[in-house]
């Protein structure tokens, strides 16, 4: 890393999750003097698992108070806001929509209207996701893609993305986005996501879970990559005012349904289970991938891990994760 973030303060919401930990992680490395939004306590996240939280300071609150955001970037002279905060879970929309809808939307337009009243903030980079480009027969997607999420999540998503580019295309906001597709990596503590419940099943000697009928297409992308290309983002808007309002894909650019992933985390585990598909997911887009050539060619941005690597080094972190738990 250069020295860009030597010293910067820097925010960072939804630092208890999957990407949040990752990116705190690395803003450490760079010298980042770093604060944390939480609004929940979570021992085993990366951020308190980790020991991160002492190196961090930390403001407990909710992202959709906008008269907390604001203290929080006057009183710590806030110059770069990587905001990752949301609910991120498709059957959990599903279940509860209004409680997604307001953190993921009404907890964007009030950190970005504190960001509007808090003049030294200079980089904001705000994460929305493949799902905000709901289910389109033009694949892959690439940045001129409509907006046309039609589920709970998918729309919480499209319209934070959409109110992002108000703010920076009506008030000059410093703000851009970054699409991406499903992050998977060390640290994922939501078991129904189709990775960390399946190598927990294979650890119980259970067989792993597919609520869908195992057919769906992702793009998956390793969390150490989107770490580094959220930084990397706040470290181009710095030099290049153009990219305001910009949105950018990341993505490996490699399709792989379900079942072929399940089959792969199956193989690097060495295990000889066979999966329970349940055919019971609702709402869920049937084939989704990404290009990432506007990040590669307007950012100089490229993967480091292939899905392969990255799964390897997922299942090791899972190892040691469950040891630990079973040796406390």
């Amino acid at each position: 890393m250069n020295g860009f973030w030597q010293d910067r303060p820097t925010l960072v919401t939804g630092a208890t999750g999957l990407v949040g930990g990752a990116v705190v992680k690395r803003l450490l490395r760079g010298g980042a003097d770093v604060v944390c939004l939480v609004r929940d306590w979570v021992p085993e996240s990366e951020l308190v698992r980790g020991g991160l939280l002492q190196q961090v300071k930390t403001v407990r609150g909710d992202v959709r108070d906008q008269a907390l955001a604001e203290r929080v970037l006057g009183e710590f002279e806030i110059d770069t806001v990587i905001h990752l905060a949301a609910q991120t879970l498709v059957p959990v929309a599903n279940r509860n929509p209004v409680a997604t809808f307001e953190s993921n939307i009404q907890g964007t337009w009030a950190l970005l209207e504190a960001c509007r009243r808090s003049p030294k903030v200079k980089q904001i980079v705000l994460a929305s996701s493949d799902k905000a480009y709901g289910n389109t027969e033009v694949l892959p997607y690439d940045e001129s893609t409509p907006l046309q999420g039609r589920h709970p999540y998918d729309v919480s998503k499209s319209c934070a993305d959409l109110i992002a580019q108000s703010y920076a295309i009506t008030y000059g906001l410093p703000v851009s986005v970054t699409r991406c597709g499903n992050f998977y990596g060390p640290g994922d503590l939501n078991w129904n996501r189709i990775i960390p419940g399946t190598i927990r099943s294979v650890q119980r000697g259970e067989r792993p879970v597919i609520r869908s009928d195992g057919t769906l297409v992702r793009d998956y992308f390793f969390v150490e990559d989107g770490a580094a290309a959220y930084l990397l983002l706040a470290e181009k808007m710095a030099s290049d005012p153009a990219l305001r309002g910009e949105a950018f894909n990341f993505s490996n650019e490699t399709q792989v349904s379900v079942r072929e992933l399940v089959d792969k985390v199956l193989a690097v585990m060495g295990s000889r289970l066979t999966p329970e598909v349940r055919n019971e997911a609702t709402n869920e887009i049937k084939h989704q991938s990404l290009s990432a050539k506007k990040a590669r060619e307007r950012l100089g941005w490229r993967p480091h891990f292939t899905l392969e690597e990255g799964l390897r080094r997922t299942v090791a972190w899972y190892s040691s994760f469950f040891e630990t738990r079973a040796a406390a």
